[in-house]
């Protein structure tokens, strides 16, 4: 049986009450959470734009650069991003400061991309009570790879541990008599690389002869570097922020020391690290890396990095192109968007971290050809890939496989 509505009223009212459902059905689809709304997604982040480490810095500028695009270009879903990005100096204490001001003053949706294992560590226990995402942190420390304790923590890059682990079996199969030394920041950070390094030397850790923790209130590593010369070895493993790195890259050839020397990727800047140390000074270092450094020549014609200088030219025009935590910055910024178009209208921080870890073979412009990003509920190590460079002139160069960096808590 059918019921046919014909006066003007029942009309209206047939109207009225189709209009009433499809909204009642829209706004059925529609979540939010704090710092969401139909217009707006809040993002907060916290970053060295001073202190020991403000060489990071460039990170959050370009972040801010690439939202700018993103908001110019319609922004997510229709929603524009607003970015407030606050400097902790790499202190712990301000990192807590500053982050709490961003959750319950603030009142962002999610924590993006805030950078340094000292920072991180002092956050995460509130941002993890708070259940607000601390998402992609900028820093290798393993341990934000922990779903089951804090699923409120995601990693981005590949982590210390498994670098370390890489630089170990290299120097094992190529310099097997090595005698090494170690310059490490005394910190979760430093320690996090050591760990990796040792794992992967196994029954050989004997190899290390020496070992110098710095701290970075120190202005300068350089009797670390003469004590580490003294202990006669000829491998270097370079743990060390890029103020640090580029010192002891620089002493080391005043020193006329010529070690082999490995550089931990968080320091392989060109810019920001091997410039100031002077490329004379840095030939043969060994590094690793998953992005694509924007002074190879071998990436002129590459689309993705043509998109990245498109990029520069337009909303970041200051921007050092060499500096290879501009490239990182850009890179972890697709990541983040891909996760918010992900999740659609559903904008909750539960959801955030679902779709967070739910991402499958991503390929990024700036990553690596054959490096992808993947998550799951129980992975949340983005990246697990690297391959080795050596420096050569003005340039990294690539050389032998691309190895997975898997590491199991």
């Amino acid at each position: 049986m059918s019921i046919k509505l014909s006066t003007p009223l029942a009309a209206l009212s047939a109207a009225t009450l189709a209009l009433s459902m499809m909204s009642g059905t829209a706004l059925a689809q529609k979540k939010y959470d704090t710092g969401a709304t139909d217009t707006e997604i809040k993002i907060g982040n916290i970053m060295p734009y001073s202190g020991p480490a403000s060489a990071y810095g460039v990170i959050g500028k370009t972040i801010d650069a690439y939202f700018k695009k993103v908001n110019a270009e319609g922004g997510i879903n229709g929603r524009k991003i607003t970015f407030i990005s606050y400097d902790d100096a790499y202190s712990p204490p301000k990192a807590v400061e500053q982050v709490r001001k961003l959750v319950e003053s603030d009142e962002v949706l999610l924590v993006f991309d805030p950078l340094g294992t000292p920072s991180n560590t002092a956050i995460q226990k509130y941002m993890n009570s708070k259940k607000v995402p601390q998402l992609f942190v900028a820093t290798g420390a393993t341990k934000w790879n922990d779903p089951k304790n804090f699923p409120w923590t995601m990693g981005w890059q590949p982590s210390y541990q498994t670098e370390g682990q890489i630089y170990a079996k290299y120097i094992l199969k190529e310099k097997p008599n090595a005698k090494i030394a170690i310059l490490y920041q005394n910190d979760d950070y430093g320690k996090d690389y050591l760990k990796g390094f040792k794992d992967g030397l196994g029954n050989k850790t004997n190899l290390i002869v020496a070992e110098s923790a710095y701290e970075t209130t120190e202005p300068t590593i350089d009797s670390h570097i003469v004590k580490l010369k003294a202990s006669g070895a000829d491998v270097f493993f370079n743990i060390a922020t890029p103020k640090f790195a580029a010192q002891a890259i620089k002493r080391a050839a005043e020193l006329d020391w010529k070690p082999l020397h490995f550089l931990n990727n968080v320091s392989s800047s060109i810019g920001s690290v091997i410039q100031p140390a002077g490329f004379d000074n840095a030939q043969g270092i060994i590094s690793a890396s998953y992005a694509k450094d924007p002074t190879d020549p071998q990436w002129k014609d590459d689309p993705g990095m043509k998109r990245f200088d498109e990029f520069l030219t337009k909303y970041y025009p200051d921007a050092n192109r060499s500096d290879a935590f501009v490239v990182f910055g850009y890179n972890v910024s697709q990541t983040l968007v891909q996760v918010l178009k992900q999740a659609k209208d559903n904008l909750t921080r539960e959801n955030v971290m679902k779709e967070a870890a739910n991402l499958k073979d991503l390929e990024l412009d700036g990553l690596l050809p054959g490096i992808k990003i993947n998550t799951s509920p129980t992975d949340f190590a983005p990246l697990s890939s690297l391959q080795l460079i050596r420096l050569k002139g003005q340039t990294w160069e690539r050389f032998g496989d691309i190895l997975s960096a898997d590491v199991t808590n």
